[in-house]
């Protein structure tokens, strides 16, 4: 069993800035891929950001240069640097381990105003 705990949301105006971190309760170096997703009232869950175990990583286009995913092997955790905040960006933000065996966090609400 892994257990994802999410922290770094809150409230803050457009154009600034906020860090999700996502620690895990097991060491996350084998890990295939760990990523953030988000969801907004009424919407679908979608992917934000993914990174893999090499490194490697991949961005929803609504995020390419606003957000960065990074992780830290030491820490078992996973970070998300969000940067030029949009109202759209409003949502839960989840913390996600790939499958073989996936598993997801309680999320943390970020609240972009206006």
């Amino acid at each position: 069993q892994v257990q994802l705990v999410e922290s770094g949301g809150g409230l803050v105006q457009a154009g600034g800035s906020l860090r999700l971190s996502c620690v895990a309760s097991v060491n996350i170096f084998n890990f295939n891929a760990m990523g953030w997703y988000r969801q907004a009232p009424g919407n679908q869950r979608e992917v934000v950001a993914v990174i893999t175990s090499g490194g490697s990583t991949n961005y929803a286009d609504s995020v390419k240069g606003r957000f960065t995913i990074s992780r830290d092997n030491a820490k078992n955790t996973v970070y998300l640097q969000m940067n030029s905040l949009k109202p759209e960006d409003t949502a839960v933000y989840y913390c996600h381990k790939a499958p073989p065996t996936a598993y997801w966090g309680q999320g943390t609400q970020v609240t972009v105003s206006s």
